[in-house]
C-alpha cells in the first residue's frame, strides 16, 4: 500500500539531521523515498563519523552516493531528529537538570584538537530560573542538535547579554541562520561554529560586524568563502579555520590578501597547504601577530626580498606605500610539516618581529630523522624567545650558542668556506662569545690547555633496574666518544651485564636527546660544560 503524502517525513535532500536520542551522531540527508524490497519511505543518511553500513547502494541499486564505502545507511524518519531552536537548546542546557556524566561530556576542541571541558556558566545560580537566562554572558550548546535560530525576537528577549556562544557540533548549515543569531545578539563578540557543515552557497552577506573571535574549524569552508565573509568581519581579531582541507589562498583581487585590518591571529592548522607561496599571500596583513600552520604539508619556508614582493604583488601597492612582509608577526607555528632544509630555519631570522616558533615534528628538527637538536635551533635562530612551546632563557641561549660554535669548529678543516656558508651565524657568534681557534698544544702549556678543555658532565642514572644511585659529576675530554662514555658509566656506577643507552638532557627541551652514535664525540654532539647526561638501560 502506498504511503499517503500526509504521513511522509518532512526531510529534504541536504538537510542536516542527527540520530534520535544521540545528537552527537550527525549526518546529511542524501535520499528520501522508497527502497526496493522494503515497505514505506526511507531516509538515506551519509554519517559524518563514517559509521554506516554501505555507500548508498542496496541490492545493486544505488540510491545516493555516500562519502565512503560504509558511511551511508537507510533510516526510518522516526529515528531521526531535525533538531531544535537555539533558545530550546539554551533552556535544555541551563534550566534542566543534568547529570555529572552529561556535564563531563560538554566540551570544545582546543587549538591542538583536544577536548577542553566546558564549565556550565553560572549553572548553580540559573538552574530552574528562566528569568536568569538574561544574565548569561557566555554559553555553550555544543552537540545539542541546534538547527535554527527559532523566532528571532526570542533570542534577543531571553539572552540579550550574550557575548560568547559555542555552537560546536550542531545542525546549522545556512549562513542566513548565523546572520539572524548575530543580529539578535548585539554584544556577541565570540562565536564558535566548528563541526557544523556550512553550505558553500552564501545567500546574502552574513551580519557579523561585531564578531571579534570566529571559530570555523571543520565546517568545509574554502578561502573563496572566507573572502566573502571578510566583507562583514569588520572587527575580526581571531579567525580559526582548522581542518577545512584548504590548500590554496585565493584573494578576491591582486596577489595578497587585503583587509582584515584588525586580524591578530589566523589559525590554518590541519589543512593541506604545501606551497609557501600560498602563505606569502597573507604577508600584507598588517596587524597579524600569530599565524598557526601546524600539520599542513609545507616543505620549506622563506622570507621574500623586496624584488620578490614587488613581483608577487604585481604593482598592487603602486598608489600606496608598500609594507614589509609579515611586519608584525611574532608567533609562527610550523609543527608537523615536512620541512627538512636548514635554509628554511635560517630564513626565520629575516621576519622582523618573530620570537615564538614551533618546529617540532619536522624532519629538520627531529634528531631521530637526521635533524638538528634543540641547542642548534636556538643558536641558529637569533631572536627566538619561545621554541616548541618552551621558553628560551638567556642562559640556554648563551650555552647553546657556545656549544654550536664549538660544534662547527670541530668540523672545520682550515678556513672552510662551505661550512661558513652553511652556518651563517657562526662567525658572528664566535666573535660575540670571544671564542678563539684551538691552538696546537706545545711545551708546558700542554697540560694546562688539556685541563681547560675538559668538560664538567653530570651523569644521572634513570634506568629502572639500575637502582637508586647518586648522580656523579666528572671532568671528561671533549674527544670522549659516546661508546667510551658508556664503558666509563659501567665503571663509575659499577654496572654489569646491563646494556646502556645515554640521553642528553637539554634545558627547555621537553624530551632528552638520545645519543645513539657511538663514534660521535662530546664535541661532535655540541655537548658543553655543565651538561647533564641520563644513563638508562636498553629496553
Amino acid at each position: 500500500m502506498q504511503e499517503s503524502s500526509e504521513s511522509r517525513p518532512d526531510f529534504r535532500i541536504g538537510q542536516r539531521v542527527h540520530s534520535s536520542g544521540d545528537p552527537r551522531r550527525i549526518g546529511t540527508v542524501r535520499y528520501v523515498g522508497p527502497v526496493q524490497g522494503y515497505s514505506g519511505t526511507w531516509v538515506g543518511v551519509d554519517w559524518d563519523n563514517g559509521e554506516g553500513k554501505h555507500d548508498g547502494t542496496i541490492n545493486g541499486v544505488q540510491y545516493f552516493q555516500a562519502r565512503s564505502e560504509r558511511s551511508g545507511s537507510f533510516v526510518r524518519s522516526q529515528n531521526l531528529s531535525s533538531g531544535i531552536s537555539l533558545l530550546q537548546a539554551l533552556q535544555l542546557r541551563y534550566r534542566g537538570d543534568t547529570t555529572k556524566e552529561e556535564e563531563d561530556e560538554m566540551y570544545v576542541l582546543s587549538a591542538s584538537n583536544k577536548r577542553v571541558n566546558v564549565q556550565l556558566v553560572g549553572k548553580d545560580k540559573i538552574q530552574d530560573k528562566l528569568s536568569r537566562l538574561e544574565e548569561l554572558t557566555s554559553a555553550s550548546v555544543s552537540y545539542l542538535g541546534v538547527s535554527s535560530p527559532g523566532v528571532p525576537c526570542d533570542i534577543s528577549t531571553n539572552v540579550p547579554n550574550l557575548k560568547e556562544l559555542d555552537l560546536t557540533g550542531n545542525l546549522i548549515s545556512e549562513w542566513k541562520d548565523v546572520s539572524t543569531i548575530c543580529e539578535q545578539l548585539a554584544d556577541l563578540f565570540a562565536l564558535n561554529l566548528s563541526y557544523n557543515l556550512m553550505a558553500h552557497d552564501m545567500v546574502g552577506l552574513p551580519h557579523l560586524k561585531c564578531i571579534r573571535i570566529l571559530v570555523l574549524n571543520n565546517i568545509g569552508i574554502n578561502w573563496t568563502q572566507v573572502e566573502i565573509l571578510k566583507q562583514s568581519l569588520l572587527e575580526i581579531e581571531e579567525l580559526h579555520l582548522m581542518g577545512n582541507k584548504i590548500s590554496t589562498i585565493e584573494p578576491a583581487s591582486s596577489f595578497a590578501v587585503q583587509g582584515f585590518d584588525y586580524l591578530r591571529l589566523l589559525n590554518l592548522e590541519d589543512n593541506c597547504i604545501a606551497d609557501w607561496n600560498e602563505i606569502l599571500k597573507l604577508s600584507q596583513l598588517r596587524s597579524l601577530e600569530q599565524l598557526h600552520l601546524s600539520n599542513n604539508s609545507l616543505i620549506r619556508v622563506f622570507y621574500p626580498d623586496d624584488g620578490m614582493m614587488h613581483e608577487l604583488l604585481n604593482g598592487y601597492d603602486s598608489c600606496e606605500e608598500s609594507h614589509k612582509p609579515f611586519q608584525n608577526l611574532r608567533c609562527l607555528l610550523l609543527g608537523g610539516n615536512n620541512i627538512e632544509d636548514l635554509a628554511s630555519i635560517d630564513s626565520l631570522n629575516s621576519f622582523p618581529q618573530l620570537v615564538d616558533i614551533r618546529l617540532s615534528e619536522n624532519p629538520v628538527a627531529d634528531p631521530a630523522q637526521g635533524g638538528i637538536p634543540r641547542f642548534v635551533l636556538v643558536a641558529r635562530l637569533a631572536k627566538v624567545e619561545m621554541l616548541n612551546g618552551s621558553e628560551v632563557s638567556s642562559r640556554e641561549r648563551k650555552e647553546s650558542e657556545i656549544r654550536y660554535v664549538r660544534l662547527v669548529m670541530s668540523k672545520m678543516q682550515g678556513n672552510s668556506k662551505e661550512l661558513l656558508w652553511l652556518h651563517p651565524r657562526f662567525a658572528e657568534l664566535k666573535v660575540f662569545h670571544g671564542i678563539e681557534d684551538e691552538k696546537p698544544l706545545v711545551g708546558a702549556a700542554g697540560p694546562q690547555k688539556m685541563a681547560s678543555g675538559l668538560l664538567s658532565i653530570t651523569l644521572k642514572c634513570v634506568g629502572a633496574s639500575i637502582g637508586e644511585k647518586p648522580s656523579l659529576t666528572k671532568k671528561l675530554p671533549g674527544a670522549t666518544t659516546v661508546g667510551k662514555l658508556k664503558i666509563l658509566c659501567e665503571s663509575f656506577f659499577k654496572l654489569k651485564s646491563i646494556k646502556l643507552k645515554l640521553f642528553l638532557q637539554e634545558e627547555g627541551s621537553p624530551l632528552p636527546m638520545l645519543l645513539d652514535d657511538e663514534m660521535a664525540t662530546l664535541t661532535d654532539l655540541g655537548i658543553g660544560n655543565e651538561s647533564t647526561i641520563l644513563v638508562d638501560e636498553e629496553s
